[in-house]
């Protein structure tokens, strides 16, 4: 039983690597911080040893938000591989973004670190962001002691480190900035970071990469079911869609209150009391495209396992047979009974693909799905890791995925009972703040316009992250320019660049064509930048 708890952890470390979506209940955030803490306990990793170099705490003593200001510093955390640099080559340092930095190193193993430093000679970085891992500037995670984690402290770190850093067994070698081109790349809010670092630090970053960038911060994001909306199976996302529809009917329309708990219990959730949290608790697989990855031991096909299952028009759940007639019911009560014929079977295996989730809840259903547990939003020691990628929503990026956000001519992929007030609990509960995130703190760096040479954007042409990137389906096409790359990856989801194999574990479609093309690509241009490089010295 350990071995499975301890695993089901790990699997737990490995879906944070990316971008979160909120809300989240409080027993996913309780596990999250176990994950972290399984993460920081493990051993130091054999094959990269660790690096700290001391930093300021505070870059801005001019500015007021961060008032008191502090003049301490603490260690940021770093790994390094020079195994393929040769005398001239660049820098190529890897933003780890909101995680543990370890989480990173299989892109230094075999992904884009390994793929890019090998074909220019360079030396490859992991830089771990403040605040996460083990790079910590304070001793507790309460509200004030986050006042110094915001983006333009993390890109001041980046310069500071890149002016700074003396690598252990190259103290001969001179890797300023002004004698070596530093190349930076990251993924998804690393994505975003790195483009950032182009545009405030040109003189210190020659290059940046953006791999699911999302430059432009969204307090309502909505959107962010677009990818699966419109690129998903169209039987899987106009059922999703209709089915959310015949619970909002019921669950928003006063003269139907009677059947709310004839709905909880076709969902096995009759004691889950707030129907919010119960409006939440259903989202199921429709959230998973984010999962899918070209890479086995990172993806999950939960995604399309959903969509084959809710498309079917046979129940294939034999053991919800006697919920027939009540789910029956309430399709027609629901708005859609013209189509119950078709929808009673489907609802039957909507509610079959939630049943893992809510079969592993063996306690209270509100400590399972609910997000109001006050006692636990006042936990602010440096294990309550959940604190600190939503602090960052909360203050500067938003990204809360809700369903009323979503337009009245289309139905939304998730119930409109999951509202900006609903999403924004823990940024109430868990920091005391009532009101939106500065997304002007994020957006004054460009937004959708974000351009600078030599800043190349690579997106997943499914990725739920592209709305608030500049390949986003409501911008106008970019150009591909010798100097600013745009690629968008077909059929990809989020980051599918960044991701590698070994030498060994090449077969047809691992990676698939369209992956190969973009690392391909992204070599390429490398080295005609690094071209430039040398022609202007």
């Amino acid at each position: 039983m350990v071995l499975i708890a301890l695993a089901g952890l790990v699997a737990l470390a490995s879906s944070t690597w990316a971008l979160q979506t909120l809300p989240i209940p409080i027993s996913q955030l309780k596990k999250q911080a176990e994950a972290d803490a399984l993460i920081k306990r493990q051993s130091p990793s054999p094959s990269y040893q660790e690096h700290y170099l001391e930093v300021p705490i505070d870059h801005f003593h001019n500015d007021t938000k961060y008032e008191p200001h502090s003049n301490g510093t603490f260690g940021l955390r770093y790994w390094f591989d020079a195994q393929f640099y040769q005398p001239g080559g660049p820098v190529f340092v890897l933003s780890a973004g909101e995680t543990n930095g370890e989480r990173r190193f299989p892109f230094l193993q075999k992904g884009i670190i390994y793929e890019v430093t090998k074909a220019v000679g360079g030396l490859g970085v992991i830089l771990e962001h403040r605040y996460y891992g083990r790079s910590l500037p304070v001793s507790d995670f309460n509200t004030d002691s986050l006042r110094f984690l915001t983006t333009e402290q993390a890109l001041a770190d980046t310069d500071y480190f890149a002016k700074n850093v003396v690598f252990e067994g190259l103290e001969d070698v001179d890797f300023s900035p002004e004698l070596t081109p530093w190349i930076a790349y990251g993924g998804s809010y690393a994505g975003a970071f790195v483009a950032f670092l182009r545009v405030v630090y040109p003189e210190t970053f020659f290059a940046a990469i953006s791999s699911s960038g999302v430059p432009v911060a969204i307090w309502d994001y909505w959107e962010y079911f677009e990818g699966a909306r419109v690129f998903g199976p169209p039987v899987c996302t106009e059922t999703t869609g209709k089915l959310t529809n015949v619970v909002d009917n019921i669950l928003l329309n006063e003269t139907l209150s009677g059947y709310v708990s004839q709905l909880k219990d076709a969902f096995g959730l009759g004691r889950l009391s707030d129907n919010t949290d119960f409006a939440a608790a259903i989202r199921g697989g429709i959230y998973s495209l984010q999962s899918y990855n070209w890479d086995p031991e990172i993806s999950s096909n939960e995604f399309f396992d959903y969509c084959d299952i809710v498309s079917n028009d046979t129940n294939q759940f034999p053991e919800l047979e006697d919920r027939r007639e009540s789910v029956a019911e309430l399709i027609e009560v629901g708005g859609w009974g013209d189509e119950a014929d078709v929808l009673t079977d489907r609802m039957l295996n909507y509610i079959g693909t939630l049943g893992p989730s809510i079969a592993s809840c063996e306690g209270d259903q509100d400590e399972c799905f609910g997000t109001t547990d006050a006692e636990f939003y006042a936990l602010n020691d440096t294990s309550q890791t959940w604190r600190l990628w939503p602090y960052q929503v909360c203050t500067e990026w938003g990204y809360l995925q809700t369903g009323s956000g979503a337009p009245s001519d289309i139905l939304p992929m998730i119930s409109r009972l999951v509202d900006l007030e609903y999403s924004s609990r823990i940024c109430t509960l868990g920091f005391g703040f009532h009101t939106p995130a500065n997304t002007t703190a994020i957006n004054k760096y460009g937004g959708f316009n974000i351009s600078y040479p030599r800043l190349a954007w690579l997106d997943g042409e499914w990725d739920p992250w592209r709305a608030a990137g500049v390949q986003a389906l409501t911008q106008p096409p970019r150009e591909s320019t010798p100097s600013e790359p745009v690629i968008l990856i077909d059929d990809a989801v989020h980051h599918w660049d960044e991701n590698g194999v070994f030498c060994n574990e090449t077969r047809p479609g691992v990676p698939p064509q369209q992956v190969r093309d973009a690392k391909r690509e992204i070599r390429r241009f490398v080295r005609e930048w690094l071209t430039e490089w040398e022609a202007a010295r």
